[in-house]
């Protein structure tokens, strides 16, 4: 065993952010210019796309970019009307939004951006931050409630809340205010835990094992393939949050017989699992 070193430790901070302090509160600073960057990121994707969409061409060709963004734009209509019914149309616009946002702070954290050895990744997963996941979460839900009283009226909204028996008002109404600490907690956990699988294989790569001669080798290629897989992650994490986002929104605007859509949805799909979306997810 004599030639076989290892090192003390692994140097990871999961949890831990450069904070900036004002007005007696503290803000986790990596969170904040990760956020910016990845909806800055967002919005020029945005005007790329509606330059490329408006621009005209001398053959009416539509470009690969365009016929790119409409198969998905239309894939994601299609499946919430078979779905839903359907819905306002800027229901669709936000989750294709915040899908692309969430995907590209889910990635942010494979790009690599440590200065030196001795200071922290300047890019992170903003949403392995609790801070960034509840925000999201309840600014959407307060946007399906804001919605569904618009679209019902206050009485016509609450009225669900007594639906299918009055004795079920504390379940209904305990269950609407889980909503977005489960879609936050979900999105935050599976996320901060790829953060930490990452930090431990790449500190893999610092060992020096002498009985394995190609040990390095194979943690870099650890490290490769569980960047894959945490990409793959991020992918499903951004679909699941933007889905339950739509399915909120679509339920939040359903009339008397609206659930009736999601029932179609559940016989056509072979699908007998409870309609509540978080025990669905």
């Amino acid at each position: 065993m004599s030639g076989i070193v290892l090192p003390l430790a692994i140097d990871i901070h999961p949890g831990e952010h450069p904070e900036w302090h004002a007005f007696g509160m503290t803000f986790n600073a990596d969170t904040i210019w990760c956020s910016l960057i990845a909806g800055a990121i967002v919005l020029v994707m945005g005007f790329v796309l509606r330059g490329a969409l408006t621009k005209r061409s001398e053959d009416h060709v539509p470009s690969k970019l365009q016929i790119l963004w409409e198969a998905v734009v239309g894939q994601v209509q299609t499946q919430v009307e078979d779905n839903l019914g359907r819905v306002h149309p800027f229901v669709v616009p936000l989750a294709v939004a915040l899908f692309f946002f969430i995907l590209i702070a889910n990635w942010l954290e494979m790009i690599p951006s440590q200065i030196n050895e001795h200071h922290r990744e300047v890019l992170v997963a903003p949403t392995a931050d609790t801070n960034l996941t509840y925000a999201m979460a309840i600014l959407a839900i307060v946007g399906v409630w804001i919605y569904g009283i618009r679209e019902k009226g206050v009485k016509g909204y609450f009225s669900h809340f007594l639906q299918p028996y009055p004795v079920l008002l504390p379940l209904n109404i305990l269950e609407e205010l889980v909503k977005p600490i489960t879609l936050a907690l979900r999105l935050f956990g599976n996320i901060f835990a790829g953060g930490i699988m990452l930090g431990l294989i790449a500190g893999l790569v610092s060992w020096k094992i002498g009985a394995f001669p190609f040990g390095g080798i194979l943690a870099v290629l650890g490290d490769i393939l569980w960047k894959l897989f945490d990409m793959a992650i991020g992918v499903i994490q951004a679909f699941i949050f933007s889905l339950l986002t739509v399915l909120y929104f679509g339920m939040a605007g359903a009339g008397h017989g609206g659930d009736d859509h999601v029932e179609n949805a559940e016989h056509q799909h072979g699908d007998h699992t409870p309609k509540t979306p978080e025990l669905a997810a």
